[in-house]
């Protein structure tokens, strides 16, 4: 798409990753093909596409783990790799048309609402202006990295990359590498990389429950089979809807103590009995959020692997320094250490009606109506925004979109210069969800998970705390009076 200083359009979207795609499918159903997408990577997929490192996959089955309007009936196993998403990924972008409509290579940088003309205008970093009716953001949790304050860290000398952003064109093969931060990606990379290196350091601050995860491939009696039965693909589908509709509510005391007795199988079959120990947690399952391995707690069998749970005192420039004094040195650091998962759409600078800005609309935490919907932001909607984490992504991702369209239908059914959610609505709404959330009796427990759950001022700004069906019964109300609006030329 050529640059040009200015254009216009009647729905601007952020971001091509699942969420944007998805929108951008429902708007080409619609018949509307004013709209742009606005992706900083040169590639789609989000996530999927930053996400490169070494054992890199979804921890939703695949048949699940997919839209609806475009399920594929040969996944290679039962939790795909980042590479096979990302090229279902593509073939999304391209089947239906999508491709065109976006702009690679362009970073958004400001949203600002210009009330008079009922319109946003949207900055990217080259200098360019996007003027249109309808924003849609779909930039997520997993926008922005999250890098450790370690003092030290820029004097290392090694090479040192975060897992978000891997150096393919580094060979690890022999080097003594220090992992910082075993969590999601940190459990993924590790058992990937550890028959590679001289000597693996974990750098672990808080245990984390790892529960089975088996994934062997499909064999090709097994692919076959599905090819030719589309309908087992679908029940497979709803067999697993089943199970996530309720897990992440984590309700289900029965399950979560098969959770962690199948987690504390696992960590017995480490061999040390001080690394057992140190990677047994002491906290229930689903106080933070749970990770799936089969690969992980074999690793520590290994005599290249070291777990080392001392807080790091210092980087140099050849080692890291736990405050035991003890030194090992390293050829490189990858700082596995995740993202600002509660920032959402403030990673960029956002200014609604009043000159309000974004970061102060939610000084409190991020906060929006169904997660979709902030007061004071007319024509603005988040695609996997505030508390809208929960079982399956794509299918929560359906959902939203398909609320988006009808409130874009409204608006041209009625003909509305725009809608803003009610602040009295949007503070209903989130203080009942705060309080259902106030429930779940794991997210209580102290566990140190405020980094992916919680904002700074403590309040719960991530994981919707009811069952996927809740979510769809919620978002397919009609809810006119949710919003205020305005008519078209008045």
């Amino acid at each position: 798409m050529a640059h040009t200083n200015q254009t216009q359009h009647h729905v601007v979207i952020i971001g091509a990753g699942s969420a944007g795609l998805c929108m951008g499918v429902q708007l080409k159903k619609a018949g509307i093909d004013d709209f742009v997408i606005l992706e900083k990577g040169v590639g789609v997929g989000g996530t999927w596409y930053w996400n490169q490192y070494p054992g890199a996959e979804c921890d939703v089955e695949s048949h699940l783990y997919s839209f609806s309007f475009e399920q594929k009936l040969d996944w290679s196993r039962p939790f795909a790799g980042q590479k096979e998403i990302l090229e279902y990924l593509n073939g999304i972008a391209d089947k239906y048309d999508v491709r065109r409509h976006i702009c690679f290579d362009t970073a958004v940088a400001r949203l600002k609402w210009q009330h008079d003309a009922g319109r946003w205008h949207v900055a990217t970093d080259d200098g360019r202006v996007f003027d249109a009716q309808i924003v849609i953001s779909a930039i997520g949790m997993f926008n922005e990295i999250h890098w450790p304050d370690i003092p030290g860290i820029h004097d290392f000398t090694g090479n040192c990359w975060h897992s978000a952003r891997w150096n393919n064109s580094h060979d690890l093969s022999g080097e003594r590498v220090g992992v910082i931060g075993i969590a999601a990606s940190g459990i993924q990379l590790a058992p990937e990389i550890s028959p590679l290196v001289e000597q693996l350091y974990l750098f672990q601050r808080t245990a984390n429950w790892v529960v089975p995860k088996p994934n062997a491939p499909y064999t090709d009696e097994q692919l076959d089979y599905y090819r030719q039965h589309p309908e087992a693909v679908q029940q497979s589908r709803e067999e697993i809807y089943a199970v996530w509709n309720t897990l992440a509510t984590f309700g289900d005391k029965q399950f979560l103590a098969d959770m962690e007795q199948s987690g504390l199988e696992r960590i017995a079959e480490v061999e040390d009995p001080a690394t057992r120990r140190k990677l047994t947690p002491d906290y229930p399952f689903g106080c933070k959020r749970p990770l799936f391995s089969d690969l992980y707690y074999p690793m520590f069998n290994r005599d290249n692997v070291e777990l080392v749970t001392e807080t790091i005192e210092r980087i140099t420039a050849n080692s890291i320094i736990t405050i035991d004094g003890q030194r090992r040195e390293l050829d490189t650091i990858i700082c596995s250490t995740g993202f600002e998962t509660t920032s959402y759409l403030t990673t960029l600078q956002v200014t609604g009606r009043d000159g309000v800005a974004l970061t102060d609309a939610w000084s409190d935490g991020a906060q929006a109506y169904l997660g979709m919907s902030t007061a004071g932001f007319p024509n603005l909607f988040m695609l996997y925004g505030p508390n809208t984490n929960q079982g399956s992504l794509l299918f929560m991702l359906e959902r939203q979109s398909e609320y988006v369209m009808r409130q874009l239908r409204r608006m041209d059914d009625e003909k509305l210069a725009w809608m803003d959610v009610r602040p009295e609505v949007m503070r209903a709404f989130n203080d009942q969800l705060q309080a259902d959330i106030d429930k779940v009796d794991v997210w209580k427990a102290d566990c140190g998970n405020d980094f992916y759950y919680r904002s700074a001022s403590g309040r719960f700004v991530t994981q919707w705390p009811h069952s996927m069906d809740e979510f769809t019964a919620r978002t397919s109300k009609a809810n006119v009076e949710a919003y205020e609006v305005k008519a078209a030329g008045r």
